[in-house]
């Protein structure tokens, strides 16, 4: 089991050491100081790197971060931080927003739980996406994954009232612990029967869309907090 020291629980993830390409160190360098937001022990006021007060997404685990900047640049009214361990996809979403502007949208790259429980104030999210999170097949891994009781709850201590959590899988049985966990959690309300339709701003990846093709199934769930 991989703990973490220092918060004595099971992480989530394993960190690669990705190679960085040219691009993406570039990226780091130059749209780092401006878009990195450098993770602290202590409460961050998320509204100042944007210069205004409005709707703050978080998003964790962004990959590569393709799905984060379409999204960031569709809904331009909400400001979005994304978290994410992996430099590679740290420098890739960087280069996203230096290049095409997408002025409501900065990265952290550290642990996600470790900046719920050290940065961010209670009550003060109005959403959280976490599309595609590793889903452990391994049933003696499970045990790791990232949706389980406590970090919902925790979550639920950072969301504002109607807030909203959006989950996406394409593995049925991570699917299914999802809205297990999820419709336990007594703060949370599902909005729909079971799984959701896959809300209009979450875009359809190229592997997504190729397992489609190919008959895999992929499950969205969006619960609101009460």
């Amino acid at each position: 089991m991989l703990y973490d020291p220092t918060e004595h629980r099971i992480r989530s993830f394993v960190t690669r050491a990705g190679r960085l390409s040219t691009g993406q160190a570039r990226a780091l360098e130059e749209f780092g100081p401006k878009f990195l937001i450098e993770y602290r022990k202590e409460m961050f006021d998320f509204h100042a790197p944007f210069g205004r007060k409005a709707p703050l997404i978080l998003e964790i685990g962004f990959g590569m971060g393709g799905t984060t900047a379409h999204i960031a640049q569709a809904m331009p009214d909400k400001d979005f931080v994304g978290v994410e361990v992996h430099t590679p996809g740290v420098g890739s979403l960087l280069k996203l927003i230096g290049e095409e502007g997408i002025g409501n949208l900065r990265v952290i790259q550290h642990d996600a739980v470790e900046v719920l429980n050290n940065m961010i104030a209670d009550g003060s999210l109005d959403g959280v996406h976490i599309f595609f999170p590793d889903p452990w097949h391994k049933a003696r891994h499970n045990k790791r994954r990232l949706i389980q009781p406590p970090f919902v709850k925790l979550l639920c201590q950072k969301l504002a009232q109607g807030g909203y959590i959006h989950c996406a899988t394409d593995w049925e049985d991570y699917a299914v612990q999802m809205l297990e966990v999820l419709g336990a959690e007594p703060a949370l309300q599902n909005t729909a029967e079971g799984y959701a339709e896959k809300p209009s701003y979450r875009p359809l990846t190229k592997f997504e869309n190729r397992g489609l093709k190919l008959g895999h199934g992929v499950w969205d769930l969006v619960f609101k907090k009460k």
